[in-house]
């Protein structure tokens, strides 16, 4: 690896091998090639007295890897090893000795280092390929237990991430994360060369404080030789069968026996190019590694490529196409060959990629489907993926000219429901409207106009009318019995509904039964899945379910596959897990959560007011102004807001006007929001935006409406929201008390905080001096939990100051020692214990030494 690339993610492993040496032991270092075994070796420090480098060249000489140390004649008559043993040992007495890539170490060189170990004249530190053969005597060493044997396995995304932040400088985001750890696979030396191939390219950027990827990463002709040097030579049989696997992986072994020979694959396997994995019963091959699939695509011509892929696509088509990706997986190959030309499998394939929740594969399916000769349902359906992909005006466009394809109602309808989306994303809302509704009165099947009335009623929910669309909705139900597409959608849309309307249960309970039949349905309801995981998350984070919140963002991607969720109908599940980081009191992690979503959600979605909404208030609560006012600025700029997605914008004006110290505005701020969720009927923006009101000190103002929302709400939130107020209004220190407590018990640690704080700040107006001082500590001690957050509450809170014999005495007394021990201990007299432990409950008022020791925690951060 290259020295200016920082050691990082290997700490463990280093701390093993030096507590290894440290005992005396040797050490053999074990991995693939590039996970940093040489490198590893090389951070053991100065302590090495030989270092020496076997090579392919090296190994046929006689102690060839040792020659820059052995130089000289053998003594007449003297035993070559006893002679080679005396010349390394004039480096000292137990001498460290390092040899890298110990596998291709010639034989003299592999019986010395045996007879070293098993001597015990020096201590070895060794490197080996696990994917190389061993000479008899470098196997025997771990074997024999002669070393000890460390494993460097590859880095996951967790460590790749830790590598990219510690080279790049700053924070990366998660999915550039992720895409890197699976192309290197976890190999450093691949992860180097992708990292300065992307930088140079211009396609890894540091985009508003994030690392992100800008476009698929290119592969450098050196990255090219290190892979093509590890796959080696390939007879033309064993060629064709490794780019078989990596054009179709993961592929079915029984298909791959219909296009190549199985001896051939069977050498590939062994060879490590290409790996097994199970689905089920079945058996499939994926290339030993990401990139060697790369560089073997990249390797084949355009028309090799073609006619692989279109192997590929006959083969699985007349294996018959039992499984739903099957049909998928052949009609993009039959694109991707240019020998697609059934529209109607095109369709079906658009269908499968959007229940995948792939979108733009789905609009490029479809987009061949109408191509190819399709009509009706297709235009529909590239024009209701264009409309969620951000290009409402091609997709008005398109419907509008192609507006007499659609013949039949299903078609007719399905086209009036692409195109109300595409003018509702583009803010043309009343013409969305009235597109569907003379939809609907021109229609007579009763599927497709209880489909136009669901719509009807999402876009009167994006308005923030929720009991016209509750109306709408319980319309759909009374005209009979509901298609599973119908279903879908209603029962999304009314959970949808409840999350934002305060029953929070109600949609909780909803959408984990509308998921148990996801596969019914998934194909066929666009928008049912994400909407139902919307959902989900509002519900549990407007009730204070924190952990369930979580839970339900972090679902998305596991419940959508390994498509990225970017594509989904509802995007910016990001935001929903920023917002329970920032509930949390961790505004930095909500920040890295938000920004991943921005740089990814389209310019002009809807839901990217949401995320920079969201970034712009975990930025203000963390005092970074800039990005802030950066994010508030943008999510103002985009011209459509629903109902939804505007109320977090008009939320973080008032968090932006709070870290510029201008609590008024903040507070009036907060109050218009808060007025128009009320208006807009969404209980859960009202709740939040008026117990911002409280933060910034205008309790007085809300502690009414407060209580009143949360007797129509669900959960506890609303209700401590509600008492927290009220507390601070009542001037009730012992309320604020329990209040912060509850907090606490539902992790929402800031809020505790800042309760607290309120707690201290009345016992003082009141008088309570040493009270107060212990509410202060208690706020700081919690503050100190929520890393980076900064609100008006918090903002005067100090640190307790204790001096260093103060700090060891009340260490001593929270473990539970008596006075007579601790003055024993460290020879003091007992008064002088006392008076320090006096001094300790003045400065934190606290009185008792369990107190104090629930406080240790927080004061030796």
């Amino acid at each position: 690896m290259d020295a200016k690339w920082p050691f990082v993610g290997r700490e463990d492993e280093l701390r093993a091998v030096r507590r290894a040496l440290r005992s005396g032991a040797g050490v053999m270092i074990a991995g693939a090639p590039g996970v940093g075994k040489s490198r590893l070796a090389a951070e053991v420090g100065s302590a090495v007295a030989v270092r020496a480098i076997a090579t392919e060249t090296t190994s046929i000489i006689p102690f060839g890897a040792f020659a820059h140390v052995l130089a000289g004649s053998v003594p007449s008559g003297e035993n070559l090893l006893h002679w080679a043993e005396r010349r390394l040992l004039v480096h000292g007495a137990d001498p460290l000795i390092s040899v890298d890539d110990a596998q291709w170490l010639d034989p003299a060189s592999a019986g010395l280092l045996h007879h070293l170990a098993v001597q015990r004249s020096a201590r070895l530190l060794v490197t080996v390929r696990d994917d190389e053969p061993l000479p008899g005597p470098i196997a025997a060493l771990w074997k024999d237990e002669l070393l000890v044997r460390v494993e460097l396995d590859t880095l996951d995304v967790a460590q790749v991430r830790r590598v990219l932040e510690s080279v790049l400088g700053g924070e990366v985001d998660g999915e550039t994360a992720e895409t890197l750890a699976l192309v290197s696979g976890g190999n450093l030396l691949y992860l180097r060369e992708l990292v300065q191939a992307g930088r140079a390219q211009g396609r890894l950027t540091d985009a508003s404080g994030t690392w992100c990827r800008r476009g698929e990463l290119s592969v450098t002709t050196r990255l090219r030789e290190l892979v093509s040097e590890r796959i080696g030579h390939l007879d033309p049989v064993e060629r064709e069968a490794l780019e078989l696997v990596a054009f179709g992986e993961p592929l079915g072994t029984e298909l791959l026996s219909m296009l190549t020979c199985a001896e051939a694959v069977e050498r590939l396997e062994d060879r490590g190019l290409v790996t097994e994995l199970t689905d089920g019963r079945r058996l499939l091959l994926r290339v030993g590694h990401p990139l060697y699939g790369e560089i073997v695509r990249s390797g084949c011509g355009a028309l090799r490529t073609r006619r692989l892929r279109r192997l590929l696509a006959e083969c699985t088509e007349a294996a018959g196409l039992r499984r739903r990706e099957d049909l998928l997986r052949a009609a993009v190959w039959r694109l991707d060959s240019g020998s697609a030309s059934d529209p109607r499998m095109l369709l079906d394939a658009a269908q499968l990629a959007w229940g995948a929740q792939d979108i733009r594969l789905a609009a490029r399916l479809a987009r061949a489907a109408v191509e190819a000769g399709a009509s009706g349902d297709a235009v529909a359906m590239l024009g209701h993926a264009l409309a969620v992909l951000g290009d409402a005006g091609e997709a008005k466009a398109l419907l509008r000219l192609r507006e007499a394809s659609a013949v039949t109602e299903a078609e007719r309808a399905q086209q009036a429901l692409a195109l109300g989306l595409a003018l509702s994303r583009s803010g043309e809302v009343e013409e969305a409207h009235r597109v569907l509704d003379a939809a609907q009165r021109s229609l007579t099947e009763v599927e497709w106009r209880q489909e136009v009335l669901i719509y009807r009623g999402a876009m009167e929910f994006f308005l923030g009318r929720l009991t016209q669309a509750r109306r709408t909705v319980a319309g759909v139900r009374a005209l009979g019995p509901l298609t599973e597409r119908g279903r879908a959608h209603a029962t999304a849309l009314e959970s949808w509904l409840a999350a934002h309307g305060g029953r929070h249960h109600q949609a909780a309970v909803t959408v984990e039964q509308l998921l148990t039949t996801a596969d019914r349905w998934r194909d066929l309801a666009y928008h049912g899945l994400p909407t139902a995981l919307d959902a989900r998350c509002a519900a549990y984070l407007f009730a204070g379910d924190l952990p369930a919140a979580a839970r339900a963002a972090d679902s998305v991607t596991t419940l959508v596959g390994t498509q990225e969720v970017w594509d989904m109908s509802v995007a910016g599940f990001g935001a929903h897990r920023a917002a329970v980081s920032r509930l949390r009191g961790d505004a930095h992690e909500a920040i890295r959560r938000c920004r991943q979503d921005v740089e990814h959600v389209h310019r002009l979605s809807p839901y990217l007011a949401r995320c920079l909404g969201e970034l712009a208030q975990a930025a203000a609560l963390a005092g970074d102004l800039t990005t802030a006012r950066w994010a508030l600025e943008r999510a103002e700029a985009i011209p459509t807001r629903w109902a939804l997605t505007d109320q977090p914008v008009m939320l973080a004006r008032a968090w932006v006007a709070a870290a510029n110290g201008d609590l008024d505005r903040a507070v009036r701020d907060a109050l218009a929001a808060a007025d128009l969720a009320a208006k807009r009927e969404l209980a859960g923006f009202q709740l939040l935006a008026l117990y911002d009101v409280t933060r910034f000190g205008g309790a007085q103002l809300v502690a009414v409406r407060l209580a009143e929302l949360a007797r129509r709400m669900d959960g506890p939130f609303a209700r401590l929201c509600a008492q927290h107020a009220a507390a601070v209004a009542g001037r009730d220190t012992a309320a604020l008390r329990a209040v912060a407590s509850a907090f606490e018990q539902l992790g929402m640690l800031l809020f505790a905080a800042e309760a607290t704080a309120h707690e201290a700040s009345l016992l003082r107006k009141l008088g309570y001096g040493a009270a107060a001082r212990g509410a202060e500590t208690r706020a700081w001690a919690l503050a100190r939990r929520c890393p980076g957050a900064r609100t008006p509450a918090l903002v005067d809170l100090a640190a307790p100051d204790l001096t260093p014999r103060q700090r060891e005495i009340v260490q001593l007394a929270a473990r539970g020692l008596t006075n007579r021990q601790i003055a024993d201990r460290l020879t003091l007299s007992m008064r002088t214990v006392a008076n320090h432990l006096q001094a300790v409950y003045d400065k934190l008022g606290v009185n008792d030494r369990a107190e104090v020791g629930r406080l240790l925690s927080a004061l030796a951060a």
